[in-house]
């Protein structure tokens, strides 16, 4: 189980180092991401493209668990000190949901070290908006909270569709409440999940994309309601020359439209 000191934190991290020569990738997991919760990055079709890097972010995870408060910068800071430990002067950067938010402050603080940039079903706050406050569900009881995020993560899911869709709801609800199992009732956890969502409501990078000249591509899903579609057209807007990718599903666009990952890694692996 690798680990390394960041910053003064110990930080658990796993690497794919299976396909020798092959490109490296950051991978910077969303709200609450934890290696353990499968299937994940390396159960999924990056691993099988690239040299890819992924750690639990502080406080997540079995990563060290430090006294708040935490920043963005926080956590884009740890993500530049990883790169330092493994080696890599620099690589292409993939961030998902709060991951796109960590790699928006990466890339603003340290744009020399990430070669091609994706963001997925993420947000920029300030003047470019913000992602649904994820925070509020937190005093819910749990199915309560289970259900409330499935609709916000695809605004189709409705209780019209749940009631129409059983059986494919059910199948849903226990893979999304399944996936909160790793780690459950590891002291300070549910410190750390706190402390990340105080971080990302105070996101604001907006004003600082313009500054990017990395290729970019912004992609999400039709139908989030986390991340919604007129955020990430907000980021795509205000860096010069980034592209933009929609695609049928919502916040799990990644895994319900299978035209998603062949467009990344396509995206990814293009050269100049």
């Amino acid at each position: 189980m690798p680990r390394t000191t960041v910053r003064g934190i110990e930080l658990y991290y796993e690497r794919n180092t299976s396909e020798a020569g092959a490109p490296r990738l950051l991978f910077i997991n969303g709200s609450g991401g934890d290696l353990r919760q499968k299937p994940g990055v390396f159960e999924g079709p990056l691993a099988s493209h690239f040299d890819v890097l992924a750690h639990d972010q502080r406080g997540l995870g079995q990563s060290e668990i430090p006294d708040g408060p935490y920043s963005m910068a926080d956590y884009a800071e740890d993500a530049a000190g990883l790169l330092d430990a493994v080696g890599w002067q620099s690589c292409a950067v993939i961030g998902v949901s709060f991951g796109g938010m960590v790699a928006q402050e990466l890339a603003v603080r340290h744009p020399s070290r990430i070669e091609r940039l994706v963001l997925c079903c993420t947000s920029p706050g300030g003047a470019g908006g913000h992602s649904y406050p994820l925070h509020e569900l937190t005093e819910l009881p749990e199915a309560e909270r289970t259900a409330k995020s499935l609709e916000l993560s695809d605004r189709r899911m409705d209780a019209d569709w749940r009631k129409a869709n059983p059986d494919a709801f059910e199948q849903l609800f226990a893979m999304y409440a399944g996936r909160g199992d790793a780690g459950a009732g590891e002291p300070r956890r549910e410190l750390g999940q706190r402390l990340q969502f105080e971080a990302r409501a105070g996101l604001d990078v907006y004003d600082r994309l313009a500054s990017l000249t990395m290729p970019v591509l912004c992609c999400g899903g039709r139908y989030d309601g986390i991340a919604p579609p007129e955020n990430m057209q907000a980021i795509r807007d205000r860096i010069p020359g980034a592209r933009l990718e929609f695609f049928e599903g919502g916040h799990l666009f990644m895994m319900q439209d299978r035209e998603a990952y062949p467009k990344i890694i396509e995206f990814l692996t293009e050269r100049g």
